[in-house]
């Protein structure tokens, strides 16, 4: 099977290098942000948009012009990829996965791409690209596969480049036979089926008093001084640090998932409608938006969507399977009876059955609920929609064979929790 796997290194560049890819970026940042406001000008006059190849032919006479001579400084490929990024914007947002394409701003997303002419030397610990010439990087592990495209962005005042790459590899057979259930939370991350959790690690909490202290520095200072951009820069540290520790979390914790399970199921959770913002309008103003702004605030620390996406690609790797079922009355379905009811859940952590009178850890049902519907999904294609979570299709799903009852160690990165499967 192909595998497409990038690789990220932090480049170090001389001076000459570090400005000629400043110039490099805010060129295709002008050729995004100039191809952009044709296409709406465009739009305005009730015209047909312009495609790719027309973009490009556009660019050529931009390059021609006396005042946009300097736009010849920078690869031709570059800028062409740019007006790609831009065309797959306008297909996002038809597609309706992405809001409408905005303007790029300086500072913000500084990068640029090439798809070919890219030369990597690893025996020495160096790469070289087009109209910069031979560049140190920190190869902290070696690179597979043929190079596909390589994209250089500016974070933090550092500079790195992803290298994407192609390899064929074996079809991968999972070192694990076991099924687990993962229910999301704010105040346990992940609960797993078996009961064990995951802890959230709330990066962002961690550092938000010293954030806003930054940020007030920032603020009392003239805007664009020396001063101004020495605080800024603290600030965009302090934001590099949270967002690394975030991923190391994430990336440790979906590894040790990812190795010990064949089979994961997760709820399928809009997180973009769950964290949106409950303030309203001034004629109909929301209710609760403080409370609904702290928990949107502590979503978006956890990183949920992430963590799916990471336990998608890890497990395909892997050899596994994600699974992903409606999220719907997940913590309020009995898993001993199948009795819903809003009653059985009448505390945030408690599950208490007023049926039978199971009860249990609410994350707990939740993650046992969402592995059983996944299981019900994969062996016997059962219909798991707001509509048919019901007692009888439950009991007919019980005929499947469990899956094997073995206990588990986790990885360091994971806590070290052990995970017995279900």
């Amino acid at each position: 099977m192909q595998r497409l796997q990038a690789f990220r290194y932090e480049l170090r560049p001389n001076g000459q290098q570090a400005r000629q890819m400043r110039r490099f970026a805010g060129a295709c940042r002008f050729v995004f942000n100039q191809a952009l406001a044709l296409q709406q000008q465009r739009h305005a006059a009730g015209e047909k948009r312009l495609s790719y190849a027309q973009l490009s032919q556009a660019l050529t006479g931009w390059k021609r012009q006396p005042e946009l001579l300097w736009l010849n400084d920078t690869p031709s490929q570059p800028l062409q990829q740019a007006l790609k990024n831009l065309e797959r914007a306008y297909a996002n947002f038809f597609g309706k996965r992405a809001a409408f394409p905005r303007f790029k701003k300086k500072g913000q997303s500084e990068s640029f791409r090439y798809p070919q002419g890219v030369q990597l030397d690893q025996a020495n610990g160096r790469i070289f690209l087009p109209k910069l010439g031979w560049m140190k990087l920190r190869l902290s592990r070696p690179v597979l596969g043929t190079i596909k495209n390589v994209t250089v962005s500016l974070r933090t005042g550092q500079w790195f480049v992803s290298i994407q790459t192609e390899r064929e590899v074996e079809q991968p057979v999972p070192p694990a036979t076991h099924a687990i259930g993962i229910d999301m939370g704010i105040a346990r991350f992940a609960t797993f089926s078996d009961g064990d959790f995951l802890a959230p690690l709330n990066s962002f909490k961690r550092h938000q008093v010293r954030l806003a202290r930054y940020q007030r520095r920032m603020a009392r200072k003239t805007q664009f001084s020396s001063n101004w951009k020495k605080a800024k820069a603290k600030v965009q540290q302090l934001h590099s640090h949270i967002a690394n520790c975030r991923n190391d979390f994430l990336h440790k914790a979906t590894a040790a998932i990812s190795q010990n399970h064949a089979l994961v199921c997760i709820e399928d959770l809009q997180v973009g409608n769950l964290s949106r913002s409950a303030q309203g309008s001034k004629g109909n103003p929301g209710q609760n938006v403080k409370a609904k702004s702290g928990l949107n605030r502590s979503i978006m620390d956890q990183g949920w969507y992430e963590f799916r996406r990471q336990l998608q690609y890890k497990l395909e790797w892997a050899g596994g399977m994600l699974v992903a079922v409606p999220p719907h009355n997940t913590s309020r379905t009995c898993p001993c009876c199948g009795h819903i009811s809003p009653d059985n859940r009448r505390m945030q952590a408690r599950f208490l059955c007023v049926q039978c009178g199971y009860q249990n850890h609410a994350d707990v049902v939740g993650a046992i609920n969402v592995l059983e519907r996944g299981q019900r999904l994969l062996a016997c294609g059962e219909d798991v929609s707001r509509a048919k979570v019901a007692r009888p299709k439950r009991a007919a799903s019980r005929k499947q064979e469990p899956t094997e009852a073995t206990h588990v160690q986790h990885g360091a990165g994971a806590g070290a929790v052990g995970i017995p499967c279900l």
